[in-house]
């Protein structure tokens, strides 16, 4: 644990710093020259890190300044939903190496195919470090304990399953949970402000929490599951957006029923969590849909408490939510 937490100290330090003497390093790590000397040895050995040059003397011997090397190890983050599942695979400075759908829809396919598709993308890069999955379900440590539709999932270790199979730390998380976290992380929310990402899915309703700049998973990691939430006599907000079509089941995202729905869980966090902004998809929610929520929205909460309705790009936020997750698990559990 102390190599690994010294290791952790210095790419962190690097990475932030850009490059660094070994005094430098020392000093910012709080670790002595002996020991960051032998530290960078090995990491310059295994091309961890590399030598940029030597700084100007000043009366003794130039000292050697040191980058972190951005390729040394990859890592790979991919989201399944029912009619497409996407991956990033990205260096240490998040810099994106390739990024595509996968023909098969995997999450019906089952585990044989997401793990192949997998496999494939390490074997074509064998750097890939980390693993970060997206699943359209709860997660608690791992575990997916709630996916509805999608039996073969239920209350499966997906992390605990892949670390094993693919000896690489991996994690697994909630969609929108790491929607939020990437939309926070993209927009700099350096505030730390209260966000939610609302959406209506593929898979039935869903919110990411943030408060504070804090991912919220609740007590049974079952927060977001905003489907369940009562809104009429007899029907919750995911009974309400739905209408039959046929065998098929469709949300008419600009009737004025679907825009009450909404408007009444807007009205709901703005009075329990009071955040500042709700992020919706925009490929569901337009522009002009926005100020029918807000008028909506303030015949069940005064306006001044409202907080800001904004459209993003939920899959580049899904993904880059997954590729911080990704991004931390390379830096600290290598």
């Amino acid at each position: 644990m102390v190599k690994k937490n010294i290791l952790r100290n210095i790419r962190t330090t690097l990475l932030r710093l850009g490059s660094a003497t070994k005094v430098e390093l020392s000093q910012a790590i709080e670790i002595s020259f002996p020991t960051i000397s032998k530290f960078l040895a090995e990491m310059e050995k295994d091309g961890e890190i590399i030598l940029v040059g030597l700084d100007e003397s000043s009366g003794g011997r130039r000292a050697k300044r040191y980058r972190y090397n951005p390729e040394h190890m990859l890592g790979l983050a991919i989201f399944l939903e029912k009619s497409e599942s996407n991956y990033t695979i990205f260096n240490c400075i998040g810099e994106v190496k390739e990024q595509g759908k996968v023909s098969s829809v995997l999450i019906n396919d089952g585990l044989p195919v997401l793990t192949s598709c997998i496999e494939n993308l390490l074997n074509k890069f064998p750097k890939i470090s980390s693993l970060a999955i997206g699943v359209p379900g709860s997660v608690d440590n791992g575990r997916i304990i709630f996916i509805p539709e999608y039996d073969q999932f239920q209350n499966f270790d997906l992390k605990g399953y892949y670390e094993d199979y693919f000896s690489i730390p991996v994690a697994v998380e909630n969609d929108m949970n790491a929607s939020v976290l990437g939309y926070n992380n993209k927009t700099g929310n350096i505030n730390g402000q209260s966000l939610i990402y609302l959406y209506l899915g593929q898979n039935g309703p869903g919110a990411g929490i943030m408060i504070n700049g804090d991912v919220m998973r609740g007590s049974t990691s079952f927060s977001g599951e905003v489907s369940f939430v009562p809104q009429y006599n007899n029907r919750n907000f995911g009974q309400a957006l739905e209408i039959e079509n046929g065998s098929n089941k469709i949300i008419p995202y600009e009737n004025d029923e679907t825009i009450d729905a909404i408007s009444r869980l807007v009205a709901s966090f703005a009075a329990i969590i009071n955040p500042h902004s709700i992020i919706f998809s925009n490929g569901e929610i337009k522009k002009e849909m926005l100020n029918k929520m807000a008028i909506c929205s303030s015949k069940y909460i005064p306006s001044e408490h409202l907080p800001e309705l904004v459209i993003s790009d939920l899959k580049q936020d899904y993904l880059f939510g997954l590729q911080s997750i990704g991004l931390d698990l390379m830096i600290n559990d290598q």
